[in-house]
């Protein structure tokens, strides 16, 4: 286990290193935001533009972790400190270290859309770039996701006066802020496929198959009338 507020002498290039690739992906290194609390991040980053947005850092160890135990600290503490933003972005040195963390953090967080994973090699990897790590997800899981990114869809396009979204919307969503290998965790090879699935999916998914009422991914786009639900799929 890494002591905490520490990094293991073999990873002092992958924090030199996680700290260029998150100034190059627009993440900014910043004074401690917080202080003295569970999990000691290596440091602090905010993203560009944004100041409220501001992320501890956690780096592993160059072999994969076997444990993630500062950063569930981190999250149980910003847990009881509401002042505290929940989201974190963890380093590992490799897709392979990627794919435990990615394990570990549904083992003891469950899915956060907060929590990203990002792939830096060491400097003797040159050839390969820093990158976002994309996990997969059971296909029921990646539904209820998806249900939830969708509703916000549709409040947006009600304030904005409309009454239709983009679905790919809702699959870069999936990807980009909840870390889903979309394709991989679906077994399918296109988004045509990937919607299709999903369709399939929400149709099927209620407390009680064969009433329409009882399905789990209505949106209620009246308080009260006709058409109050609508599935969310037949958009």
């Amino acid at each position: 286990m890494t002591v905490p507020g520490s990094v293991e002498t073999g990873s002092i290039d992958l924090l030199r290193t996680a700290e260029a690739a998150l100034k190059r992906l627009g993440y900014a290194r910043i004074p401690p935001v917080a202080r003295d609390l569970p999990g000691a991040p290596e440091f602090w980053v905010q993203e560009s533009g944004v100041p409220r947005r501001t992320f501890p850092v956690f780096v592993e160890g160059r072999s994969p972790p076997g444990s993630l135990a500062r950063l569930s600290a981190w999250a149980a503490g910003a847990a009881e400190v509401r002042t505290l933003p929940p989201r974190a972005i963890v380093v590992v040195a490799s897709d392979g270290a990627a794919d435990e963390a990615w394990r570990a953090l549904r083992r003891e967080s469950g899915v956060d859309p907060e929590l990203a994973i990002l792939v830096v090699p060491p400097r003797a990897e040159a050839d390969r770039a820093a990158h976002w790590h994309a996990g997969t997800l059971p296909p029921r899981a990646i539904l209820r996701l998806a249900t939830g990114i969708v509703v916000g869809l549709f409040r947006q396009a009600q304030l904005d006066g409309s009454s239709q979204i983009d679905f790919t919307e809702m699959l870069g969503a999936l990807r980009q802020r909840f870390g889903v290998d979309v394709h991989r965790s679906l077994g399918v090879t296109s988004d045509e496929d990937a919607l299709f699935l999903l369709y399939q999916l929400a149709v099927r998914d209620a407390y009680a198959p064969g009433d329409p009422g009882a399905n789990l991914h209505l949106l209620v786009v009246k308080p009260a009338g006709p058409a109050a639900r609508l599935p969310w799929f037949a958009g």
